[in-house]
Parts: structure tokens; sequence; C-alpha cells
């Protein structure tokens, strides 16, 4: 396990980084680097057991190291000494307004900031608008006892926090991505957005997860929804891209009356309940002027029940300091009375696994049924794409057989079945793990470089 190791300031000495006595180096280092920014400096150890860094006054300011600084890593290779990992929260929608710099999502920031000192990193939020290219600084947004902005280096690590779809695709956001990445080499972790269709065709590829993935298909045509749900007998309709349970349709054919239903969230009316004679009724009605292909159609399931209700997971895994997957909440979501999900917008409710009750499983078989499951799609879905995957949200579903099914995968996981009170202690355990990743990343960094100059 990596050590942290506190930083002071040392006023009698120019040019000068003692390092502390436990830690293991080799006797050439002649640099020391901060972010992007490296300098000249003599290193040497601490005379007196001392695990801390000392760094002279005039290396600290020249080094653009915050005087926050604080419990951070120390890697090296051959010449360097680096501090760090610096990293930088790429995210948009900043306001002017200095107590909530980034709106409502102002105290969600604050809190993922308020962990960096016990995970190691140096942490600030920042936009493509807070960024000089000209001296390769960006005034970042730091948070202690308040946010403050503060000049410092271009990071060593990104962590994307890009809000929606659309910012995403703009051209500047896409520019600041590209120009970070390939003229600076700053690994960048969790970006973009998954497509629901995408997913399932590259999992499917992979043999050992193939198992948890219910039927899923492009919505062309109505047969593909007449076949389904002669197999089925219900099927949902999801756009492709949609979030937090909107927009979804169940669709479900009776064949003892011959009718179809649909169950959906009218922003008007709520949750309803509508019966047609006929497939393409059902289907003008509720698709009249769209797009259908930017729709999904995906097999229903008859999922586990709580007290009479549909109940199905959100499970979170992150990658650790190690690089390893670990799987790092997990709640079960039961469906609101009449609603078409379990989301809790649609009326539905959070609960600890261990609160279900009247379950066709036990408390301890879900649990390890949806970590096994969720850390092998972890695995394979990181194989099957590119760029650097921190974190993952999965929906899970358990059928009465007790068989796992995945739902849905999400890049950029919500956090609202965190404010349920037994399910406080994941908040933590998120927010530490989503930026230990970054450790691993600059550990890796640092190694591809030697490896190039070796």
């Amino acid at each position: 396990m990596k050590k942290l190791y506190p930083i002071e300031i040392i006023s009698n000495s120019e040019h000068t980084v003692y390092l502390p006595t436990d830690f293991e180096t080799n006797k050439n280092l002649k640099m020391i680097a901060f972010g992007a920014v490296s300098k000249e400096a003599t290193i040497k150890k601490h005379k007196k057991s001392k695990n801390m860094i000392g760094i002279s006054s005039d290396l600290f300011k020249d080094l653009l190291l915050p005087s926050s600084s604080s419990n951070v890593h120390l890697f090296s290779d051959d010449e360097t000494i680096y501090i760090g990992p610096l990293v930088g929260i790429f995210t948009s929608g900043f306001s002017t307004i200095k107590v909530r710099p980034i709106g409502d999502r102002s105290i969600l920031f604050s809190k993922l900031l308020s962990v960096q000192k016990t995970v190691g990193v140096i942490a600030f939020l920042f936009g493509e608008q807070h960024i000089n290219w000209e001296t390769g600084t960006i005034h970042g947004l730091f948070y202690e006892d308040g946010w403050k902005s503060v000049e410092v280096p271009f990071p060593n690590v990104v962590y994307d926090r890009i809000p929606n779809r659309r910012i995403e695709n703009l051209h500047r956001i896409q520019t600041v991505k590209t120009r970070l990445q390939k003229e600076y080499s700053i690994s960048w972790y969790n970006p973009g957005f998954f497509n629901k269709l995408d997913i399932y065709e590259r999992l499917l590829q992979d043999d050992s997860i193939s198992d948890y993935l219910p039927e899923t298909h492009a919505l062309t045509n109505f047969s593909v929804i007449e076949r389904m749900l002669s197999n089925f007998g219900n099927v949902y309709i999801k756009p492709k891209n949609g979030s937090l349970g909107k927009g979804i349709y169940q669709i479900l054919f009776d064949k003892k009356d011959g009718c179809y239903y649909t169950r959906f969230k009218d922003e008007e009316q709520g949750n309803r309940l509508m019966k047609f004679d006929h497939l393409e009724g059902l289907m003008n009605h509720l698709f009249e002027n769209q797009n259908l292909s930017h729709y999904i159609v995906q097999q229903g399931i008859h999922l586990i029940r709580s007290e009479k209700k549909s109940v199905d997971f959100r499970v979170h895994t992150n990658k650790n300091k190690d690089g390893k997957w670990e799987m790092t909440a997990m709640a079960a979501k039961i469906a609101g009375t009449g609603s078409v999900t379990t989301h809790l917008n649609n009326g539905g409710t959070v609960k600890a696994i261990e609160e279900l009750t009247n379950t066709d499983l036990n408390c301890e078989e879900i649990s390890n049924k949806l970590s096994k499951a969720s850390l092998q799609i972890s695995k394979a879905l990181e194989k099957q794409m590119e760029g650097y995957i921190g974190e993952i949200g999965f929906d899970l579903g358990l059928d009465r057989k007790g068989r796992v099914w995945l739902f849905e995968a999400n890049a950029k996981p919500g956090r609202s079945i965190f404010k349920h009170p037994s399910l406080r202690k994941f908040d933590l355990e998120t927010r530490r793990k989503s930026l230990e990743y970054a450790v691993f990343l600059m550990d890796q960094s640092i190694k591809s470089l030697e490896d190039i100059y070796q």
C-alpha cells in the first residue's frame, strides 16, 4: 500500500527538497515535478527520522503548489521526484456566485473534494474557461471551508464529470479533451457516456458475461416487438441514450383477451396504464412524430418482489489505487405503485439490501450474486471500451429463479441512492475510490515514460 506524506515548507533553504527518511529511491534525482511543472532541485533525505516532504519556499512557489497541499503520494523515476497526483475534475455549468460556483452541484463537488487528503491527491474543479493555454496553467476551484480559485499547473490526471451528452459533444469541450490528452499526455478517465445498444453489442461478444444480458435490439419495426412479446410476454422500449428512467415504456401482451397494454410515466398525469386492441395503434399513439431509431426494445424480466412490488438493484463499482475493480455500493430499488421503473422520480423507493422483506432469495444470496456479476461485467466492459474507466453504476435485476440480469450500465452514475440513511456509508467510500484511481493512473504514466526513454 502506497504511503501518504505531509508537506512542510522550508524557509532557510533554496531549490532544495528533503525526502522522507523511509522513502526508497535512487541517488541520481535532479528534478522535482508537480503536475506539468518540473524544476531542478537539490534532493536529499531528511537527516533525522522524519517522514514528511520538505520543500524550500522558493520551489514551493515555483511549482505552484497550493498552500493547502497536504498528504500526498511520492513517485520517482531515474532523475525526477513527483509529488501528486494533481487531479483536475473537468465539468461545466459554472456560475459567478462564489459560494455556489457550480450551481446546484456545488455541494456534490464540495463533498468529493473534501476526501482528497485521506486519499492522498490534490484535486480541484475546472472548466474549459479556466484554462490558460499560453502559460500551461489552470485557475482551479479548490474547496476547504469554502471555495477559492488557485492557479495550478496542468494536472497529471483528469476525472471527467461533464454532466450530459449535449455538453459532451460541444466542439470546445472536445477540443479541451483532445489537446490535454494528446499534446500534454494527461491521463483522462471516465470519458463520455454509454449508449445502451452499443454496450449490449460489445458485451455480447464476451461469453463470460453474455448470460447476464436480456435480449435487446434496435427498434427498427413492429415485428421485432411482436416476436419478443410472443417469447417473453412483456418488453421495455427505452431511449438509446436516456437517463433517470425518462422515456421508458413497458408493453405487455395478454394472451387471454388478445390485447396490448402499456405502462409509462406522463409528465402531466403521472404513471399511466393504457389498453389497445392492436400493437400498431399502441405504437402510433406513443411514438407519433418520433424517430424510432432513437429507441431500443429489451426483453422484460419477471423480477423478484418485495412486499408484492418489483425490485431491481443499483450497484456501483470503482477502480482502486492498485487499478483493481471493487464493488463499492449496493442498494435495492422498489417500484412505486403502477410505475414502469423503480426510479425515485417515478415513485420508487430505495432500501439497503438487508432491509428487504418477503423476497424469493435471502439477503446474503442477493448480495453475493450481484457483487460477483458487477465485477465480472466491469472487467468485461473495460476490455471492450476505449479509454480509462474508473467507475460504473449498474442497474441489475434478479429473476425469480435467482438469475442476474444487466439492464443498464452508467458511465457517470447518479448519487441519489446515498440519501438513504442506511446507504450513507457507501457515499464516502465511492467518493474516495473515484479519486483513488488517479493514484494508479499517475503511477502507470510515470512507468510508461520510463519505458519510452530506456
